[in-house]
């Protein structure tokens, strides 16, 4: 059986399906934070599914267990800002703790999902590989990197952990995103008929469909141990890195009666890289099948099938801190985000 930790979130939920469809047994192990959060009802159900937060898992989880994708976390940089402490407490130190009892359990394939975010502002112009200069902006990316270090000294030869650096994730799912830069503009077009860019346009951001996304971390589940032993992987395409003044273009491309609006607000820590996905292609054979223009196409019909509307988007409801202050307002979650 497969662990699928975040099963019931924005990649979770597409990881259940693939999963099953290739024919695992998949258990789930999610806080059920975004219970509240589905665009549209998929059957995206594991076999068994634990309610739980991820900094309370115990070695009984475990049983029957013989792999673990971790996909749980406070999942982009301004959720991680909200409270850096808990940042670190769920992103690294409770990813390390399941490790640790993966490893004392002896499951040896143990998928952690990490982010090329870590690279964050690049000294220069060139794709980054998976030996690039780390340096990491924000809280998420900060942890990332720590769960990173500590994974990378647990491994053995019992325990093999394999670091996904991650491409910015775009594409459908039941538990829709629409604070992911494809998404977003995606959906700022299809609903108000503008593309609105805060920075220059010049930053570069790496891309991966969700499915994508997702048979790349089953090529590692089924790859050879010599393989992928204690490696570390970007997960993306070559051609698949976008300035995103291009990726609104393409948008509009799709959509003419569009506008792209460069608004030039550049951030303090605005974060722009190109990354080298040279690795993943030749050492295990992961090419991407989705293009950018099929992606957004796919979005734009989900949006219209399922009734995308402008209330959705400005409400904050497929925006993951928008879902957590208003559990927080509700008093739905105590301020170290547990279930009240």
């Amino acid at each position: 059986m497969i662990l699928v930790t975040g099963n019931r979130g924005y990649i979770g939920t597409v990881m259940t399906k693939m999963l099953k469809t290739a024919s695992y047994e998949v258990m789930g192990l999610d806080s059920d934070w975004y219970r509240d959060n589905h665009f549209y009802i998929d059957d995206a159900n594991p076999n068994k599914q634990i309610i739980k937060d991820i900094r309370n898992v115990t070695s009984e989880d475990l049983d029957g267990v013989k792999g673990v994708i971790h996909l749980a976390a406070l999942s982009n940089d301004p959720l991680g800002e909200v409270n850096p402490y808990l940042t670190e407490q769920i992103n690294t130190d409770a990813a390390i703790k399941l490790a640790s009892l993966c490893k004392k359990r002896r499951i040896g394939r143990f998928i952690f999902a990490s982010s090329c975010s870590i690279y964050g502002v690049a000294t220069n112009d060139l794709p980054i590989s998976e030996e690039g200069h780390l340096n990491p902006q924000t809280s998420y990316a900060k942890a990332k990197v720590n769960a990173e270090r500590q994974l990378k000294a647990l491994a053995d030869d019992h325990f093999h952990p394999v670091i996904m650096r991650n491409a910015t994730v775009y594409g459908s799912s039941p538990k829709l995103r629409l604070d992911l830069v494809v998404n977003n503009l995606a959906a700022s077009a299809y609903l108000t008929g503008k593309i609105a860019v805060m920075s220059d346009g010049s930053p570069w951001r790496p891309l991966i469909h969700i499915e994508d996304f997702c048979q790349a971390f089953m090529i590692v589940l089924e790859a050879p141990q010599e393989k992928i032993y204690a490696e570390i992987f970007n997960v993306g395409s070559n051609e698949d890195n976008y300035q995103i003044r291009d990726l609104a273009l393409q948008i509009q491309n799709i959509m003419p009666h569009t506008k792209v609006e460069i608004l030039n607000k550049m951030q303090s820590d605005e974060r722009t890289y190109r990354v080298d996905f040279s690795k993943i292609k030749e050492n295990i054979g992961f090419k991407s099948k989705w293009n950018l223009k099929e992606g957004i196409l796919e979005l734009l019909n989900t949006f219209k099938e399922n009734d995308l509307t402008l209330h959705d988007f400005t409400s904050g409801k497929y925006f993951r801190i928008g879902a957590i202050q208003s559990h927080l307002k509700e008093k739905r979650m105590n301020q170290e985000l547990f279930w009240l």
